[in-house]
């Protein structure tokens, strides 16, 4: 693996940068400084941008409508939208589904649903997690029976991120119990104005709502909108996750993460009045966690550069996902040390872009606490890290 950058390369980053320069809308990128959920007409008018420029899919092939750029590019591209302040759009479409439907989907399937994934046009959710049924995902009681040419849904989903503003969902449901857990599920697409879907919201630690309820009562769900057979849902949902997992990592918001740390420690001063960058202790966990985010970087690299050659994506892309959270945390955690008790000074209202009133303290402890909330849920979400380690256990020790 070759990291140093050919010229060519390197052109293509003054590219990017340029772009960036001259097309992240400065009212996006306010959002994105003052709030972790950058509101959805800002996210979509950044979307449409990138959309119109040919960027928007990075990491799909080009016969599906991606860019068909190599690892490097698509990591050079990764980098220069951190630091330019770029908000990573929604996931649940362009990383999630989308490659499954481009994969394994049917071709009414991938004209009726690519476009609008690629567009920004159709905003996606994710119905995976269940009460009980969260990181043992197998053990789902969402049932989908068949009735002729429908599947009759009925259940509850939950910790489903953005439903309230999402057009489709992409669900796992048992169609069989018969069998082996795995073994008796179905991968659905499902439009959310559908007779019988309730959202109900769920307000996090963050004091924000992004998180919500789902619940299907006789929903009614065409048979053309399960993604390959019937019962073989966990294949499809096992390529998913292994695509998030990678995706996970957040190798360059945790470097600009880590940047900015090193500004505030600077200004920001420890009890006994010297400055951050002069403790000793607060700088050698900050070059802790930094030697972490290296090897992070390099592991990342690797697995992505494997599979550019031929190889899957499979049990190693745990690894990214349980240091990666894991980095993201301890850089979070730092900042709140780091801002003291101005982490609690901002409210929820300017967060959500409601207010325009001066903050109190600095503008870089804005979203401290925001952030740092958020982030507790990271080391579950997507799989907690301790089933993350079983995988590894299983799947790459033999153990």
């Amino acid at each position: 693996m070759q990291l140093s950058l050919n010229p060519e390369d390197e052109a293509f980053r003054q590219e990017v940068r340029a772009f960036l320069k001259e097309k992240l809308p400065r009212d996006v990128a306010e959002a994105h400084s003052v709030g972790i959920s950058v509101p959805k007409v800002a996210l979509k008018k950044w979307h449409r941008t990138l959309y119109e420029q040919g960027w928007i899919a990075p990491a799909w092939p080009e016969a599906a409508g991606g860019t068909g750029w190599t690892l490097t590019r698509q990591h050079i591209f990764q980098e220069e939208c951190a630091q330019a302040g770029a908000p990573s759009l929604m996931p649940f479409g362009l990383s999630m589904v989308g490659p499954v439907i481009y994969t394994f989907g049917t071709v009414a399937q991938k004209a009726q649903h690519i476009p609008g994934i690629l567009s920004g046009d159709v905003w996606w959710c994710q119905g995976y997690s269940e009460p009980g049924s969260g990181s043992d995902l197998a053990s789902l009681k969402t049932r989908a029976v068949r009735d002729g040419d429908h599947y009759v849904v009925n259940g509850q989903k939950i910790w489903t991120s953005y439903a309230h503003e999402a057009d489709w969902i992409f669900c796992l449901v048992r169609t069989d119990d018969q069998v082996k857990a795995q073994e008796g599920i179905s991968f659905l697409l499902i439009d959310m104005k559908t007779p019988g879907i309730t959202v109900r919201p769920i307000v996090s630690i963050d004091e924000l709502h992004h998180l919500n309820e789902v619940f299907f009562e006789d929903v009614r769900v065409p048979v053309a909108n399960r993604i390959g057979e019937e019962n073989k849902g966990w294949t499809y949902a096992k390529f998913l996750l292994a695509h998030e997992r990678t995706g996970i990592a957040g190798v360059a918001s945790s470097k600009k993460a880590a940047e900015e740390l090193h500004l505030i420690a600077g200004t920001e001063r420890a009890g006994d009045g010297q400055r951050l960058a002069d403790d000793p202790a607060w700088q050698a966990a900050l070059a802790e966690v930094e030697v972490k985010l290296a090897a992070l970087e390099i592991t990342n690299l690797r697995i992505l550069f494997a599979s550019e050659k031929g190889g899957s994506v499979g049990a190693e892309a745990s690894i990214l996902k349980i240091l990666g959270t894991e980095v993201q945390q301890t850089l979070q955690t730092l900042a709140m040390e780091a801002i003291g008790y101005y982490a609690l000074a901002s409210h929820r209202d300017r967060l959500e872009g409601r207010s325009n009133e001066a903050i109190v303290g600095p503008d870089y402890g804005e979203t401290v606490y925001a952030n740092y909330g958020f982030g507790r849920a990271s080391t579950i979400y997507g799989g907690s890290n301790e089933i993350q380690r079983n995988v590894l256990s299983k799947a790459v020790l033999g153990l």
